[in-house]
């Protein structure tokens, strides 16, 4: 159940993020759809690569993909005028996605007994890799690569998950939130992770 409840807000989550971002940079419906489906959905993929875990399982998801559509359709057709304050939040249906997939991918490698290492780069490419893809289609910098305070959190989670410390559907939940909480503190009060650099860069 756990597993299932974190499925679904992330790739709700998700799908209205790449949504967003579709729109904010003009493109058609086609366009919209097919962002918001990748962001949903491609950070499990590059997973389920890495673990060894066949790419076509994702198609088994029927129900995540019709949630994820609707999701998309619901944006699409949201009136303009609310439209513009729904871009705000943004950020925060992209923390609701990174903490629900980081959670529900160190889960993915935990059940496949993988070792601890294996658990939190599940967590993190499950939590960021469908939002590096959709930067990188939309001609963004990926959040991810910025020197914003963003992936940690899915290693956070990878961690205390992959140490056996969080277990239990109560203590999961709270760390959804918690990384949630944290995600939003860290772009709210601008928390960034060191940069260096070269004389390229001038």
């Amino acid at each position: 159940m756990t597993w299932d409840v974190l499925s679904m807000i992330g790739t709700i989550a998700f799908a209205i993020s790449g949504a967003i971002v579709a729109m904010e940079e003009e493109y058609d419906i086609f366009g919209v759809y097919m962002l918001g489906i990748v962001t949903a959905f491609g950070g499990g993929a590059i997973r389920n690569l890495l673990i060894g875990v066949p790419i076509s399982a994702l198609w088994d998801q029927g129900l995540f993909f019709t949630i994820a559509l609707l999701a998309i359709t619901i944006v699409f057709l949201f009136p303009s005028r609310l439209l513009k304050h729904w871009r705000k939040w943004g950020n925060f249906t992209d923390a609701i996605g990174l903490s629900a997939f980081a959670i529900q991918g160190a889960l993915f490698a935990t059940e496949m007994n993988h070792p601890l290492a294996a658990v939190i780069i599940a967590a993190v490419l499950t939590g960021s890799g469908g939002g590096m893809v959709r930067d990188l289609l939309a001609g963004r910098k990926p959040l991810v690569f910025r020197s914003e305070v963003y992936a940690i959190w899915a290693v956070l989670a990878g961690l205390l998950i992959g140490l056996n410390w969080l277990e239990s559907p109560l203590e999961l939940y709270s760390l959804f939130i918690g990384i949630t909480a944290l995600r939003v503190y860290s772009y709210t009060h601008g928390w960034r992770l060191p940069i260096r650099k070269t004389e390229l860069n001038n």
